[in-house]
Order: C-alpha cells, then sequence, then structure tokens
C-alpha cells in the first residue's frame, strides 16, 4: 500500500508527465515575418511578392500633372490567394524610422497598371499591379495582411529599401517651329 505522502506526488508526476508529452508532441512553427524584396512573403493563405519600386516627383501627363506633398513611391507588387475562398485586401501601409506610418493613396491616376480600389482575390488567382504613397525620400517597411479581420489578421513586412532612379518628368512637347 502506498504512503499517504507519495499519492498525491504521484499523481502530480503523472499529470505533469502527461502535459510535457502533450506539449512535445506539438511542434511550433516558427513563421518567418520580415522579408527581402523579391523573395516571397507568406502572409497564409496570401503570398505576396514586392518586384520593384520607383521613386517619382509627379505622376500623370501633361495636361494633368500629380504633384506630391514629399514624393511619390511607387512600389510594383503582386498577391496570390492560396487558400479556399476570397480573400479582399486592404489599403497597404508603410512604416518609417520612429514608427511612422503611412498610408496607400487611395487614387490611382497617373499611376501605371495601378493595384486599384477594389481587391477582393479569388482562390487560386494572382493579382498585379503598382501601388501609389507620397513619401519623404528613406527607406520603410511595406506592412502587409492576410486578409484577415482588422484587429486579428496576421501581419508581414517587406523591407524597401531607399534606391532612387532617374526620374522621368513631364517634359513639354517641342513648339511648332523648333
Amino acid at each position: 500500500m502506498l504512503k499517504r505522502r507519495t499519492l498525491p506526488t504521484l499523481c502530480i508526476l503523472t499529470i505533469a508527465l502527461t502535459a510535457g508529452l502533450t506539449l512535445a508532441g506539438c511542434k511550433k512553427e516558427s513563421q518567418q515575418t520580415d522579408f527581402q524584396m523579391g523573395e516571397p512573403a507568406i502572409a497564409t493563405p496570401l503570398v505576396y511578392n514586392v518586384i520593384q519600386t520607383t521613386w517619382r516627383t509627379q505622376l500623370g501627363d501633361l495636361f494633368k500633372v500629380r504633384v506630391p506633398e514629399h514624393r511619390f513611391l511607387l512600389i510594383s507588387l503582386s498577391a496570390t490567394n492560396n487558400g479556399g475562398k476570397p480573400v479582399a485586401v486592404p489599403f497597404f501601409t508603410l512604416e518609417g524610422a520612429n514608427s511612422q506610418e503611412y498610408r496607400e493613396l487611395q487614387t490611382g491616376d497617373g499611376v501605371d497598371n495601378w493595384f486599384g480600389m477594389l481587391r477582393e482575390i479569388p482562390p487560386g488567382e494572382t493579382k498585379a499591379g503598382s501601388i501609389v504613397f507620397d513619401v519623404p525620400l528613406a527607406s520603410y517597411r511595406l506592412r502587409l495582411t492576410d486578409g484577415g479581420e482588422p484587429g486579428s489578421e496576421r501581419l508581414v513586412w517587406v523591407e524597401i529599401p531607399l534606391r532612387i532612379d532617374s526620374d522621368t518628368g513631364v517634359t513639354a512637347p517641342p513648339l511648332p517651329g523648333q
């Protein structure tokens, strides 16, 4: 017969051993949240790929020019829905130094292949295009979402390094006789 003190100790030991075995069977996946441009950024069920960035001092053509407060940053990307139901992709956010946030502009005037206003991606399909921000010249992190409900969505980030290209501005056509 077991002593009275041994029985509670044995029960505690059994419970601890059972809990330990249960936890050992649960393998926690380490999920990457920071990505570089050009590599797939996975926010299941969405897979993003940030392809290219371009800085502009203006957008549009000669008769309809858009001028930014700072500079326009155009980001070309694609989003693939690997899930089983449609996913709505909200407007994006850039994060700068000191946790500054910049919301994507909600109009694509002057942007070739704009990602668009309506962003529902059916299962197994990919949507590609350019998004635009009005931000100071700097490096940023693009915040991407899995398309879940605000506050419960899964977030990942893509590093957007500062890379300056020559700006192709709007030029006036030559005057007659020149």
